[in-house]
């Protein structure tokens, strides 16, 4: 059977309708947008409307932008020089311009804004002359002082938006009040994951910007995602260089995307930030920050499509998937893995049977048996599959192992209510060690729940206790969500003395990383 063509219970649903119509090849043009702006005399009447407060800047209103100034000087470069350097990007993203030295000396020392979104590419040109990301906020050009609350939500069609908009979201997430108390929100998935399904691969815009990016930066940032998987796998999400990943990616990262690259360097450049981007999503994830994980991977997303990897942004969509199944929305889930195996049957089994595996989780959490053990069926075979075919390739998926499929099967058939089944799939393989340490959590707080559906209280209990050490030691939020499935297992033996105990220890854990 041709890969790609195994199915497994009934038709996609909602987002498989819009894969399947025409057939998964079809690709649908993207609508495009050009900006222009009139030609006009550098300082004339026009420069000097304020785009912020929509209002002209009158002679009792005036006032330096002392932070653009001493930026430009610390930078280096001349007013002339900046505003050719100015033209040359704004004409490069479709902005007419016709900048002089005059322009900016107006906007240090008049108080003048250009108009949108010219105080990005400024940004831009700052960032090259001092090697380092600059700000809206840095070059005193921030919008009323308020941050941007939809700021990593959107999905832009145009690829140099797109980098704009996750070095933004990146730069954000460096305030303490930006998504201080947000929800996860499901809907605002549906846009994203709309636009990769109509097209999961792009042509790569020419490239504008004056750093060379080449092999040993890609090399960097291969070595440095490594290194994240491997501290998030051991030390959990809200561990200290877990959280660092964002800052990264905003200081390192972001002035290489607005550098200059050969067409595989590029690829390799977005499909190597966007793995990083998803895995700042994860950590966000298991250390409780919903929408900042959300956003995180609508981000990601974006940028495997830029990267024209099919694969990782499948398997990105698939972690989505994972996570609206862990905040509960099922429904929503299986939409999501189906349209991450439907939509790109040419990607690597791993990454088909992984999306396999989390829609056979979410049918497992609606009580539906029959698919959950027919997509876990179909789940087993490709990752056999992909061992074969695809060993050595694509290390961010080598996770999904055989070792992986027992984990989750003894997950699935828990929320199944069959204990018997979740033991027997248990034995087949090792309980994760150190190095795996919230995997071993996570492990022992199914099992655990296990043995209090069969009525073992005390070896529930034990098991309990070894999870509950191990997430108190991880600071895990998401393990907090499998020790809360658990203590409702223990409903029958409230009572009990040490059952009280055990929940109480708990909900101090629940108080604590509510405080953290």
């Amino acid at each position: 059977m041709p890969r790609g063509s195994e199915r497994c219970g009934p038709g996609a649903g909602l987002i498989g309708g819009l894969i399947n119509r025409g057939g998964c090849s079809r690709q649908l043009p993207a609508a495009t947008l050009e900006f222009r702006h009139s030609r006009r005399p550098p300082g004339s009447v026009a420069d000097v409307v304020d785009v912020a407060d929509g209002k002209r800047a009158g002679p009792g209103k005036r006032q330096d932008n002392v932070r653009l100034e001493n930026l430009i000087t610390a930078s280096g470069i001349s007013h002339k020089r900046l505003a050719h350097r100015l033209n040359e990007v704004c004409l490069s993203q479709g902005v007419a311009s016709d900048y002089t030295h005059t322009s900016v000396a107006n906007w240090c020392r008049r108080g003048v804004r250009p108009r949108w979104p010219v105080p990005r590419h400024m940004c831009t040109v700052l960032s090259e002359a001092l090697g380092r990301p600059v700000g809206l906020e840095e070059i005193g050009m921030e919008w009323s002082g308020k941050l941007d609350q939809d700021s990593g939500l959107r999905f832009p069609r145009g690829q140099q938006d797109a980098l704009a908009e996750a070095s933004s979201y990146w730069s954000n997430l460096n305030r303490r009040d930006f998504l201080a108390t947000s929800p996860f929100i499901a809907s605002v998935f549906s846009e994203p994951v709309t636009r990769w399904l109509v097209n999961p691969a792009e042509s790569l815009a020419p490239p504008s910007g004056r750093v060379t990016v080449g092999r040993p930066h890609i090399e960097e940032l291969r070595a440095a995602s490594e290194s994240a998987r491997l501290w998030d796998s051991r030390f959990g999400g809200a561990a200290w260089k877990s959280q660092s990943l964002t800052a990264y990616l905003y200081e390192r990262v972001t002035p290489l995307l607005n550098g200059r690259y050969t067409e595989r360097d590029g690829r390799e450049l977005f499909s190597v930030t966007g793995e990083m981007a998803r895995l700042a999503g994860w950590t966000a994830f298991d250390a409780g920050q919903h929408q900042v994980a959300q956003r995180h991977y609508i981000q990601a997303l974006r940028l495997a499509k830029a990267g024209s990897d099919i694969h990782l942004g499948s398997y990105i969509l698939s972690t989505m998937a994972m996570q609206a199944l862990m905040r509960g929305f099922t429904s929503e889930a299986i939409d999501m893995a189906q349209g991450a195996y439907e939509r790109v049957p040419a990607a690597d089994p791993r990454v088909l049977g992984f999306a396999k595996l989390i829609e056979a989780r979410a049918h497992a959490r609606e009580g539906n048996a029959g698919l959950a053990s027919s997509c876990l069926s179909l789940a087993e075979r490709l990752q056999d599959r992909g061992s074969a075919e695809s060993a050595g390739e694509r290390p961010w998926i080598e996770f999904f192992s055989r070792q992986r499929i027992i984990t989750d099967a003894a997950e699935i058939f828990r929320d199944l209510g069959h204990p018997r089944a979740t033991f027997a799939w248990h034995k087949l393989g090792e309980m994760p060690g150190d190095a795996y340490a919230r995997s071993r959590g996570i492990r022992l707080s199914v099992l655990a729940t296990a043995y209090a559906q069969s009525g073992e209280l005390d070896q529930s209990l034990r098991m309990g206790q070894e999870s509950l050490r191990l997430f108190t030691r991880l600071q895990s939020v998401r393990g907090l969500d499998y020790l809360k499935i658990y203590t409702a297992a223990l409903r029958p033996w409230r009572g009990e003395a040490n059952v009280v105990n055990y929940l109480g220890e708990v909900r101090e854990l629940g108080r604590y990383l509510a405080a953290a």
